[in-house]
């Protein structure tokens, strides 16, 4: 069982910045893979970015260059670093996991992006 918390979203004009953080209740050195993926209303949900144990990283094309994950084993926390924002990355943000062949969602933060 993986309890995962996520935090930092918030409203941000077009070309901001927000940083948003992720708590797992287990160690991240156990997860095959850890990362983010969003959701906007009326739109399926759909993957951000992720990490994998062998350090392969994906990045969704939307957000290469922009967006930047990262994680803090010692803390047991993955990040997701969003600059450059755009109104069409306004979602509501949540970090997933899979431990042990389960999946593992967190609450969801919401992210606004608008002026």
């Amino acid at each position: 069982q993986v309890q995962l918390v996520e935090s930092g979203g918030g409203l941000v004009q077009p070309g901001g910045s927000l940083r948003l953080s992720c708590k797992s209740s287990r160690n991240l050195s156990d997860m095959y893979n850890v990362g983010w993926h969003r959701q906007a209303p009326g739109k399926a949900r759909e993957l951000v970015a992720r990490v994998f144990s062998a350090g392969l990283i994906n990045y969704a094309d939307s957000v290469k260059g922009r967006f930047t994950i990262s994680s803090n084993n010692t803390k047991n926390m993955v990040f997701l670093q969003m600059d450059s924002l755009k109104a069409e990355d306004t979602a509501v943000y949540y970090c997933r996991a899979y431990f042990y062949g389960s999946e593992y969602w967190g609450q969801g933060t919401q992210v606004t992006v608008s002026s």
